[in-house]
């Protein structure tokens, strides 16, 4: 008997004792589903919060002004000049890399906002950007627009303020949009309202009001801005190469002299990528020994299930060694029905743990319309043949040892 012989052997076997093969199936696919559907919502989950954070920073870097360090042996630390506004838009111009690039300003955090005779705490952080700043903080505008190109060129006092600001002055069916608010005596026209962002950095996001970048500039007339850039490259592979370049750019732009440390930072920006890569790791060693637990379960079940119809088909057994099968097509048999049956489980567990992932996924709001762990899914089929050659091994070995005489015996 060969090969083929012993596979089809084998199915016909599971055909014969269906319902048993289907509930041994079973025992198999809710370990491989387990196992499939934890790691397909960790993926899931960690798509959706990359593609989000690729707004506030996974894929992007900031270049800010160098800040000195602190007395060394009673000396200051070097006081480098603010990057100003001029060298900012130069930068814009000559970085070649394809890429959108944020111009940002922080003006105060201590100012009070004013309308007719509502006016908020002076706590109100007023901060300066151009046309990109807020997609790149990963903000959102629940109400309203951005700021324009020409807006943003000409200093036009228009605002968009945060949702705290927006319930101070405005009463509660009132549209904020178009009406006119006053900083340090200088009014501005909302034009939007910031979605709300609760509270990061140990102080509210949502009390804030943003300006065009050239409006905050003559706000802060007599205060010397420095200019923060943050640049979100397109392509993620070409970060070394961004950074390197923007480097270049901007030593040339500020005369950094060959030898000197640079007078600003470039930083990437990807602190919360590197979170987000440690908490899925862990989150993904838990759900793969999670599924393993549950598969060791199911292979002893599995095995005790082969055990079960070894002993039941011992006649059958005896009489194919009577008609000259060997010991190790006898065990070929039994490996190859073990193996097909992890196999049925695992398809039905891969597809149940897909659903299941994906259920989870789109549960807690994820934008990711639908999942498939590819490496997961080739994996399960690799963990469903090792299941079954070691659940099956044993009694297909045993089966293998029979005695033929004895097996025929066998009522």
């Amino acid at each position: 008997m060969n090969l083929v012989e012993n596979i089809k052997e084998g199915i016909r076997s599971i055909n014969a004792n269906m319902l048993r093969s289907i509930l041994t199936a079973l025992i198999v696919a809710i370990g491989i589903a387990s196992l499939v559907g934890i790691l397909t919502a960790i993926d899931g989950i960690e798509a959706s919060i990359t593609d989000s954070f690729s707004s506030l920073g996974a894929n992007s870097f900031s270049i800010s002004v160098r800040r000195p360090q602190g007395a060394f042996g009673g000396r200051q630390g070097k006081v480098h000049p603010p990057i100003t506004y001029k060298q900012a838009v130069m930068f814009e111009d000559k970085f070649d890399t394809k890429a959108q690039v944020s111009l940002s300003s922080f003006v105060t955090g201590i100012a009070e906002v004013k309308r007719l005779s509502e006016k908020t705490n002076p706590n109100v952080s007023v901060v300066g950007g151009n046309t990109n700043y807020i997609y790149q903080e990963g903000l959102d505008i629940e109400n309203g627009r951005n700021f324009s190109d020409i807006e943003v060129e000409y200093g036009t006092n228009v605002a968009v303020i945060g949702p705290e600001v927006s319930k101070k002055l405005f009463k509660e069916n009132e549209d904020p949009i178009n009406k006119e608010i006053t900083v340090w005596g200088t009014r501005f026209r909302v034009v939007g309202v910031l979605s709300k962002q609760g509270a990061m950095d140990g102080g509210s996001s949502d009390k804030r009001v943003i300006i065009p970048l050239n409006s905050a500039r003559a706000l802060a007339a007599g205060q010397q801005l420095s200019i923060d850039l943050k640049v979100l490259v397109d392509n993620n592979f070409a970060m070394d190469q961004a950074m390197g370049e923007a480097k270049g750019v901007m030593r040339i732009i500020r005369h950094d002299r060959i030898g000197d440390e640079e007078s600003f930072i470039v930083e990437r920006s990807e602190s919360l990528a590197e979170t987000l890569g440690e908490i899925s790791g862990y989150l993904k060693i838990g759900g793969f020994g999670i599924g393993i637990i549950t598969l060791l379960g199911a292979s002893i079940g599995l095995m005790n299930i082969m055990m079960v119809s070894v002993t039941e088909r011992t006649r059958e057994i005896g009489v194919r060694k009577a008609l000259g099968a060997t010991p190790t097509r006898i065990r070929q048999q039994f490996l190859i029905e073990a193996v097909v049956i992890c196999q049925m489980g695992g398809i039905a567990g891969i597809l149940l743990g897909m659903g299941l992932g994906n259920l989870v996924t789109n549960m807690i709001g994820s934008d990711i319309s639908f999942v498939v762990p590819w490496l997961w899914i080739i994996v399960s089929f690799i963990i469903g043949v090792i299941v079954g050659v070691g659940s099956g091994y044993y009694p297909a070995n045993k089966a293998s040892k029979l005695d033929p005489i004895e097996s025929l015996r066998f009522e």
